[in-house]
This record gives structure tokens, C-alpha cells and sequence, in this order.
């Protein structure tokens, strides 16, 4: 997020299940209007965009799901007003709302589709994170960078290691 990291790293914690401390610290005198919030109305406005976008990313599902249940349940309450007016006997005149009722219908499922791709998505974000901080604790235990996966091929693997085909093919592509 561009605007403050704040509100994400808290959110992120508690999906984590990291705890979460406050610290009481103090405030410097006003000594000028500030850069960040120009107004409380403003503050709450981008506060809320950033945790719809952290709802849509961490709990994607839930999010598309109750979003697509709007237009769904709108469609279906005007698809029954139709049946009822189709077998009262004026199906020809309440045609648009039958329209409506497919598109509104068909949206709030297509969202529910979004939703389930969306999550497919999330969770494949999470076990990259979960890769990249097993990376990262290799890393950390054996006091080196992680070096390529082995291909097989040992004289491949210590030319990439000391550089070599790497670095050979670099060097004539910076000498031509």
C-alpha cells in the first residue's frame, strides 16, 4: 500500500495469529498542518479503500462471496416478482424485469466465480510466502545465498556456482 503500511501489517498479523502489542509513545507539539492526512474525512476514505483492497486479498472469498450475494439475491427477488406476475396473467407487460433479473442473477454469480479464483490465488500467494520464508531461514542457518536447484548435471552446476558459463556468455555479449 502506497499510503500506509499500518493498517495492513496489523490485518496481516491477525490473520497470521501474530500478537499484537501497543506501545505508548509520545506526540511532538503541532507544528504544522500534516502532509499525510489532510483532513479526518480524507484519513477515513483511503483508510477504508485500503481495508476493502486487504479484505479482497487475504479473505477473497468471503469478500466476492457477500458481493455477489447483492446482486443475486436482488435478481431472484425480481425473477419470484415475475413468476408471480407471469401466473397472475400479465407476463407480456413485466418482460424488462425479467431481464434484469437474469443479468442480476448472473452477475452475482459470475462474482462468486472471481471469488473462488480469487482464493485459489490467495492461496498459492501463501505458500510462495511460506516457500520464500523456508528460503530465507536456509538461508539464514547455512550463512550463504540459496544457490539453483541442482539440474542433474554436477560440471553445469559448478560453472553457474564459480560463475563460469554465466559469466563467459555476459562477457561476449558485452564485447561484441
Amino acid at each position: 500500500n502506497e499510503y500506509t503500511y499500518t493498517l495492513e501489517t496489523i490485518i496481516q498479523a491477525g490473520q497470521k495469529g501474530i500478537a499484537i502489542t501497543s506501545v505508548p509513545i509520545r506526540t511532538n507539539r503541532y507544528l504544522r498542518p500534516s502532509r499525510l492526512v489532510k483532513s479526518i474525512s480524507a484519513y477515513v476514505k483511503r483508510s477504508l479503500i485500503t481495508i476493502l483492497r486487504i479484505s479482497m486479498t487475504y479473505n477473497p472469498l468471503r469478500f466476492f462471496i457477500t458481493l455477489g450475494t447483492i446482486p443475486f439475491t436482488l435478481g431472484t427477488l425480481l425473477g419470484i416478482r415475475w413468476l408471480i406476475l407471469y401466473f397472475a396473467g400479465t407476463p407480456k407487460a413485466h418482460v424488462p424485469s425479467l431481464v434484469l433479473a437474469a443479468i442480476l442473477i448472473l452477475m452475482g454469480f459470475q462474482l462468486w466465480i472471481f471469488g473462488l479464483v480469487a482464493d485459489l490465488m490467495a492461496v498459492n500467494r501463501q505458500l510462495l510466502e511460506d516457500i520464500q520464508l523456508r528460503l530465507r531461514r536456509l538461508d539464514v542457518d547455512s550463512n550463504r545465498t540459496p544457490h539453483l536447484p541442482s539440474t542433474g548435471n554436477h560440471q553445469q552446476r559448478e560453472n553457474r556456482e564459480e560463475g563460469g558459463e554465466g559469466e563467459e556468455f555476459v562477457n561476449s555479449f558485452l564485447n561484441r
